[in-house]
């Protein structure tokens, strides 16, 4: 498992971009250090490093809404993966499918273009 991947380049971290198996929308990016890797491997959900947190978390632990790895793809230069999911759920903490869920129009305003799958109050209450 060690030197299948690089971590050196953002300080034991790479990125991890999140896609619908079948749709192919990008759902989310997050990090992963070598263990949540190692974990999502073992688990066969996707587990990130929180920076915020400094700790690992299974996405979906509070929510219900885990990633379910379909595939995991590695880039060219083994320091970016994409991995392709069922999600179990929205998998935007606000109640989107999507956490890009917003758009920028030419006006330089943010559009909504998602319809909100559940309220954040209903599954993490109050104050999310």
């Amino acid at each position: 498992m060690e030197g299948l991947l690089n971590f050196e380049k953002a300080g034991g971290l790479i990125p991890v971009v999140i896609q619908h198996r079948d749709t192919g929308k990008v759902l989310m990016v997050g990090f992963m250090n070598m263990e949540a890797f190692k974990r999502t491997l073992e688990t066969g959900k996707v587990v990130f490093f929180s920076r915020s947190r400094g700790k690992l978390w299974m996405k979906g632990e509070t929510s219900g809404h885990y990633l379910e790895v379909s595939e995991i793809l590695v880039d060219c230069d083994r320091d970016t993966l994409l991995i392709k999911v069922i999600p179990k759920g929205p998998v935007c903490h606000e109640g989107y499918e999507s956490c890009f869920y917003r758009k920028l129009t030419s006006e330089g305003e943010l559009e909504v273009i998602e319809k909100r799958q559940c309220e954040p109050e209903e599954i993490y209450g109050k104050g999310s």
